[in-house]
């Protein structure tokens, strides 16, 4: 342009200022005031708030602030760049300071300082500021319904959400349900995308990343699929984000084959979808697959992080990998540069400790870098509960229960390991000690869905609608695999009951009532797909496999561990830890018409 010795006006500095902050390209940026003072453009309003606006985003608060102060004349969007600045450097006292100072305001001076509260956590001062304000437009709500749901107030963020009425726009909506996400509520974070769609607000890529994270919470498989074809559908864009969004849907959701569509779809993957294939192979049992993935991402050239480790050693532990899962956690360090954290010894003691090595997992957990917490300690009782090692298991429990005493899950896996010795008066302690202190078993609860609803299941919980026919039909499935020769494992019940009682404890767990449920509800051959936050017991595993060669259906469960694929008998685990059922037990079930 200027060698066309075409002269420059304000706004052409206001557009390269612009391009200098999105780049960023700060040395360019001073050059262009360096243009502006020579072109006379130094007291133009539109070019000091430019720079203004330019030295503010590119991280040069002193620049701004200085030159903040030598502008003869300052409009409302001048003070506005400069509120915001000293906002996003934390100096939220002198922006209030210059806010009051103000000879006049428009919506945007009141939303600045309502941000600025409510990135401090200042709810309070955020709310007075938009109460003050005589014309509220949709930021404002916006900042505030996002400073609640920051706050874990999801109550007075829906309130607000819900007074809004028509004025929503799809940032409000998109706030709101990745707010209900963030906090676990993900059947409600469903429900108001529902109600999104129904106001006929587009939704937007945010929206389809916090709607197909709520999907993998839940394993709301159905859902999820109609997310992405609503995505194939409005031609939006599958970039890395909402790829990776999608991959890490459909590994929890158990469809490995569909997230690796979409991995192998995706034109470019950055390390979050190389991780999240990983750590998904992992999760379903295939070790295998995911060293195999481990290499090719190797020679693209990406380089592994902590959570690359993660997955590959998770995947070696639920594979039995135990060779290569050495080899890989000793190279970590000195070959790939990563220093293994905590989380990667959990992996390393739950892959010794599965396979047997309690010695070696202790010795481990004994020479580690850090202070072991509750998750190694955990890991490895797990395991002496796999092999009944009651001697370990109380060294176990001592570090566990001095790290966190009113944590209930330790007291029942050691329970659980008396238990299965016969101890009693030892679990009998073990429960006394649990009254003492206020500490509560967390019950197993269950998710499945059918017809895009997700319907949960907590064992002892009879509020569900079709609690009696469920229970018929549990009741039924027993008594036939009872008639071919099936005996219920009933080691993991804790009481010291009769025999026909724990039988009846082992049948009403929540995964067997799911998949019941699913059984009962959805047409024969369908995939039966559930999802439970505690470890599925010896029994509930064997029974399952027995169920789906009964009636010729594949149920996938995903447990706190990891995924089980049950299908013909067999499970895609192959039984690693778990109680092993006859192969010739499983031919004898005969199919009628």
């Amino acid at each position: 342009m200027l060698r066309e010795d075409v002269f420059p006006d304000n706004t052409t500095f206001s557009v390269v200022l612009r391009a200098c902050t999105a780049v960023p390209a700060a040395r360019a940026g001073e050059g262009f005031h360096c243009q502006i003072f020579k072109l006379g453009f130094e007291f133009d309003l539109f070019s000091q708030t430019g720079l203004l606006d330019f030295y503010a985003k590119v991280g040069d608060l002193s620049s701004a602030k200085r030159l903040f102060a030598e502008m003869p004349d300052r409009d409302v969007v001048a003070h506005n760049v400069m509120i915001a600045a000293l906002g996003k450097f934390g100096y939220a006292s002198d922006a209030r300071k210059l806010f009051d100072e103000m000879p006049d305001r428009n919506s945007a001076s009141y939303n600045s300082m309502i941000s600025i509260y409510c990135k401090l956590g200042d709810i309070h001062s955020a709310g007075l500021i938009f109460y003050r304000n005589p014309v509220k437009d949709v930021v404002s709500w916006n900042a505030m319904i996002d400073g609640y749901c920051k706050l874990d107030d999801l109550t007075k963020a829906w309130e607000l959400f819900d007074r809004m009425g028509s004025a929503k726009n799809s940032i409000t909506w998109n706030t709101m349900i990745s707010g209900y996400v963030q906090h676990g509520e993900f059947g409600r974070a469903i429900s108001i995308f529902q109600q999104m769609q129904e106001q006929n607000v587009k939704p937007t890529e945010i929206t389809m990343v916090s709607l197909l994270s709520a999907c993998a919470h839940l394993g709301a498989l159905d859902i999820g699929k109609w997310i992405h074809a609503y995505i194939r559908r409005q031609n939006l864009r599958t970039d890395v984000v909402l790829g990776n969004a999608l991959i890490d849907m459909y590994s929890k959701c158990g469809s490995i084959e569909a997230a690796l569509d979409v991995f192998h779809g995706l034109p470019m993957k950055n390390i979050f979808c190389w991780n999240s294939i990983i750590v998904g192979l992992g999760m379903h049992g295939y070790g295998d697959d995911a060293i195999n993935a481990f290499v090719e991402m190797e020679k693209e050239g990406i380089k592994p992080d902590g959570v690359t480790f993660v997955g590959l050693l998770s995947g070696c532990s639920h594979s039995g990998l135990v060779s290569e899962g050495r080899d890989y956690f000793s190279q970590m360090s000195g070959v790939y540069g990563v220093n293994p954290g905590i989380e990667h010894y959990g992996c390393m003691v739950d892959l010794l400790g599965r396979a047997g090595f309690l010695e070696e997992a202790l010795e481990l957990v004994k020479t580690m870098r850090m202070k072991p917490n509750s998750v190694v300690w955990g890991s490895l009782l797990r395991a002496c509960r796999i092999y009944k090692d009651t001697k370990i298991s109380e060294q176990v429990t001592q570090h566990l229960l001095e790290l966190d005493p009113h944590d209930g899950g330790n007291y029942v896996f050691l329970s659980n390991i008396y238990a299965s010795v016969n101890r009693w008066e030892d679990v009998e302690l073990c429960r006394r000690l649990m009254s003492e202190r206020g500490v509560h078993k967390t019950p197993g609860c269950s998710s499945i869905e059918v017809g895009n609803i997700v319907h949960e299941f907590v064992a002892g919980d009879t509020s569900h609608p079709q609690f009696t026919q469920i229970n018929t039909f549990l009741d039924e499935i027993s008594w036939e695999l009872r008639g071919l020769g099936h005996e219920p494992d009933t080691d993991s019940v804790l009481h010291d009951i009769e025999e026909e009682e724990k039988e009846s404890a082992v049948r009403y767990h929540s995964e067997r009532i799911a998949v019941a449920f699913g059984i009962m509800s959805t047409p024969p051959g369908k995939s039966i797909r559930v999802v439970k936050n505690l470890r599925t017991c010896d029994d509930c595993h064997a029974t399952l496999k027995l169920i789906s060669k009964l009636f010729m259906r594949v149920i996938i469960v995903r447990d706190k561990n990891r995924f089980h694929h049950f299908r013909d008998g067999s499970c895609s685990c192959k039984d690693y830890c778990y109680a092993f059922v006859p192969t010739q037990f499983i031919a004898r079930i005969q199919y009628d018409e």
